[in-house]
């Protein structure tokens, strides 16, 4: 099993689209992805075709949190044939739940410890923009971190801000998040995007995606439909360039499971 927290503290970088068509690509490759959407605004569960319904009222990662509910039993199939545990407006009560337990940050660790780990799944966890108590809980859980930075200014100081808080963590939890950055909203016929993009090369290097996701109608018109970019617009720019990038992170191994000990750290 391998855990990706999909986070930036900004938003509107692309956070749910990167992980609802890098997912739509794992399950092309037959990887059976699972993805979990963190964000109480539930955009990820929109864009994948699932509606709120009575039958499926209680089956979201709420009810993990809430109830206990086991993570297995709120796992739901997408129309495109992955598996996603759903988001809903009750997640916004998690931090004042838990916002005084020290212990409320690993509890999704355990959970999918308990419930998933088997599975071998990558599980690819959607965010939300701020740094509570479930997005603690996404980064103590997962082995790495896919970070889409969109080409403006004010995105790339998100960035900067949550590799801080990474080396942070890093620190006082004695291990490593493994990292990588992808550039979005990448509009060619911008100077301005070149820009960015070299900026944050500079900064980041090899962290870095080589692969960019340019502007795109479908991209940005296909969760209205409860579709990914593939469903939507297989032949358009977007799917061709989900397709290109979740090929180069599985060729570094960024979706395979994690060795015992590959994440821990030394000297500190």
């Amino acid at each position: 099993m391998a855990v990706i927290a999909v986070f930036n503290q900004k938003g509107g970088v692309g956070k749910t689209t990167t992980t609802l068509n890098v997912t739509a690509v794992l399950a092309k490759a037959k990887r059976t992805p699972i993805a979990i959407d963190m964000d109480p605004q539930g955009h990820l569960t929109l864009a994948c075709g699932l509606k709120n319904n009575p039958e499926a009222a209680e089956q979201n990662i709420a009810s993990f949190f809430e109830r206990k509910t086991p993570l297995a039993n709120l796992l739901r199939d997408t129309p495109a044939g992955w598996q996603i545990i759903a988001s809903s407006p009750e997640l916004a009560k998690i931090d004042a739940t838990y916002g005084a337990d020290p212990k409320a940050g690993i509890l999704l660790k355990a959970g999918l410890q308990e419930e998933l780990a088997l599975t071998g799944a990558p599980i690819l966890i959607d965010c939300c923009p701020m740094m509570g108590v479930l997005t603690l809980n996404a980064l103590l859980a997962c082995d790495r971190v896919l970070i889409p930075v969109s080409a403006d200014y004010l995105s790339m100081q998100g960035v900067h801000r949550l590799d801080s808080a990474l080396n942070v963590l890093e620190k006082k939890l004695n291990r490593k998040f493994e990292r990588r950055v992808v550039v979005t909203r990448f509009d060619s016929r911008r100077k301005l995007a070149y820009e960015i993009f070299d900026k944050v090369k500079d900064r980041y290097g090899d962290l870095v995606c080589n692969t960019r996701i340019g502007e795109n109608v479908s991209l940005a018109a296909s969760p209205m439909h409860g579709l990914d970019v593939f469903a939507f617009g297989p032949n358009s720019p977007g799917a061709k360039d989900y397709m290109a990038l979740t090929m180069e992170l599985m060729k570094s191994g960024f979706f395979d499971p994690v060795s015992q000990g590959e994440n821990s750290t030394s000297g500190n």
